[in-house]
């Protein structure tokens, strides 16, 4: 009987491994052939088209100007639909389209005409964008734009600002009247007929129209130029690429940039009927966790990892809900809100809303603007852990936890911006972590809820004051005050008295210990030891064991951290396993009875950039 079983099972296998098939895509190819790699399609739509769970889909070199928009998914992790390059080929997937024909007008302005026909049923000059929480800034913004070799211009607010002069961010503006689309755009010193002009003219790039499409993975591609809207929490989330809520893909090793909003878009599909607040995100909430709409089985569990991701205005990889149990990990963000000609409050270089049991691990990330925070998890970071990453250059904050009750867990970061926290949240642990800059610690009568572990079954709502909260074994190097108060009427006497536990924490470079840290050590002239070197995330530092003898400091774990004051949960990993932060930063062990403070375990020198994966230092 056994010996008959595992003959069926054998059968069974290898006819499968007869039906899965790589197709092959080229654009000398025709979507008339069979996909063969002697007959490639021309396109990877017609590929998706044919493609089952198992199949392989390999894309050649050259620019394909479509959106992909696969018609069904893999049945699980093993037999998944993959979406790859070809083994050294450069394949660029884009929604934006070249344009000629392009006239003088004035100045350093040039405009050119089209038929609406062009754009076919979506066209990104009259689209405009708007939504929940969005701050137009008193004016129009639209999702198209004007690309000169590759760079994107700005949208001026009339007119009369795109006749002006080039300044030094060149402009465009667009008029869409019945039957054609006009838009005019500044060249200062260039034919724009003679180099490569793209506009817009989809509204993604890789992102599915339907929900529930799982197991796809997307590899090795150049994703650029979508034109895609504001995705608040409450409104339907799209971004230049994402799952469009589905469960397990994998987005790895691919270039992408140029959104008018959003990268990487994980979120929700819920929109239309709930408010654009913290009552109607509640709502949003409660529906999803009592339908099991929002359920491990249903959503989540994607991984992103190894991509570079840079130039969108809201966010390099967003999402609510719908990036619950993932791992974002190694991923080079940069250049996020840079621009900012609208604001709101979404932006991030990362930014989750629910980010249960969710590991940000080893990523860099630099240079966001404005109002955006370069990591931001934000409602149920439960479970969630972040571990590891480097920020620096960025103008407003490094980590922004909000409105959370935890365990959260926040361990062997290296934050070198002016601010490196800000919470409004209760239950998160902050071990061994490096600090250059403040942590400003605000307060919020908002009250969000809390679930059971490792689970989005929501459990009850509470009131997000500061407190209940663990800084063990940091170092901070910003010269001054270390905590400071922030928004929603905490001051230095309210902050004084916040019962915070802290030990182990060292103080360098003239940083200033608060109140509420009773076991610390002070070394007041020693530099910052961590130091960013270049633009692409070089990070160097020097180490001197005479830190470890300040005090004794045990490696940190669950014990030592106990349950949240409010949800009254340990800190586990997202697998159940207890928390133990007995590696650092470079991979190395700790010393168990008394470790080094902050991120770096062994004395003396290293380095660490991007494409040097965490733990993989030099």
């Amino acid at each position: 009987m056994i010996t008959t079983f595992k003959t069926a099972i054998g059968i069974f296998l290898t006819a499968f491994s007869i039906q899965a098939a790589e197709y092959h895509v080229s654009l000398n190819g025709l979507d008339s052939y069979k996909g063969s790699k002697s007959k490639p399609f021309k396109t990877i739509s017609a590929a998706a088209r044919i493609a089952q769970p198992g199949d392989m889909i390999t894309v050649h070199e050259g620019i394909y100007r479509e959106r992909v928009n696969p018609p069904r998914g893999g049945t699980s992790a093993e037999q998944r639909i993959v979406y790859q390059t070809a083994p050294g080929e450069k394949v660029v997937i884009t929604g934006s389209e070249p344009v000629t024909g392009w006239k003088k007008v004035e100045n350093d302005t040039w405009k050119v005409t089209l038929p609406n026909s062009f754009f076919g049923e979506f066209n990104p000059y009259s689209d405009v964008l708007e939504g929940h929480w969005f701050r137009p800034r008193e004016r129009v913004h639209h999702t198209g734009s004007v690309y000169l070799n590759g760079v994107w211009r700005g949208e001026a607010a009339s007119l009369e600002d795109v006749l002006k002069p080039a300044a030094d961010d060149p402009l465009w503006f667009g008029e869409v009247a019945d039957e054609i689309t006009t838009i005019w755009a500044q060249f200062p010193g260039v034919d724009p007929n003679a180099e490569t002009v793209e506009i817009n003219a989809r509204q993604t790039v890789f992102f599915p129209e339907q929900t529930g499409l799982n197991y796809i993975t997307v590899r090795g591609f150049i994703l650029r130029h979508a034109a895609t809207p504001w995705s608040a929490p409450t409104q339907q989330q799209m971004g230049l690429i994402g799952p469009h809520w589905s469960k397990g893909w994998i987005i790895e090793d691919n270039e992408i940039s140029h959104s008018i909003t959003v990268g990487v878009q994980l979120g929700t599909t819920y929109q239309g009927k709930y408010l654009g607040n913290v009552a109607g995100f509640r709502d949003i909430l409660k529906d999803a966790s009592e339908s099991g709409a929002w359920s491990r089985e249903n959503v989540g569990s994607h991984i992103v990892r190894r991509n570079r991701i840079s130039h969108c205005e809201a966010g390099g990889i967003t999402g609510s809900m719908g990036g619950a149990f993932s791992l974002l990990e190694n991923n080079f963000i940069s250049d996020i809100h840079v621009r900012r000609t609208f604001g709101g409050l979404e932006q991030g270089g990362i930014k989750l809303h629910g980010a249960i049991d969710t590991v940000i691990r080893g990523n860099t990330v630099c240079r966001t603007g404005g109002e955006c925070r370069a990591i931001w998890v934000d409602w149920l970071a439960q479970g969630a852990v972040i571990e590891g990453n480097i920020g620096f250059d960025n103008q407003n904050t490094d980590l922004y936890v909000e409105v959370t009750h935890g365990p959260t867990l926040v361990a062997n970061n290296i934050f070198l911006s002016r601010r490196s926290v800000v919470s409004t949240s209760r239950g998160t642990a902050f071990v061994n972590n490096y600090f250059a800059g403040i942590a400003l610690i605000a307060k919020t009568t908002r009250q969000t809820p809390y679930a059971e572990p490792h689970s989005t079954r929501l459990v009850d709502i509470h009131i997000n004051n500061p407190g209940d909260d663990r800084y063990i074994n940091n170092i901070f190097a910003g010269a001054g005050p270390t905590f400071t108060p922030g928004w929603g009427g905490v001051d230095q006497e309210e902050l004084n008295t916040v019962p915070y536990d802290m030990e182990g924490n060292l103080y360098l470079n003239g940083a200033v210990p608060p109140i509420f840290d009773q076991n610390h050590a002070v070394l007041a002239d020693v530099k910052p030891p961590f130091r960013l070197v270049n633009a692409e995330g070089l990070v160097t530092w020097s180490v001197d064991s005479a830190w470890r003898d300040a005090q004794v400091r045990p490696v940190v774990t669950s014990a030592r951290l106990g349950k949240t004051a409010v949800a009254g949960l340990p800190y586990e990993m997202p697998d159940g396993s207890p928390v133990k932060v007995d590696h650092d930063f470079s991979g190395a062990i700790r010393n168990a009875e008394n470790t080094m403070p902050g991120p770096i375990e062994t004395a003396g020198t290293g380095r660490a950039q991007w494409k040097t994966n965490y733990r993989e230092t030099k």
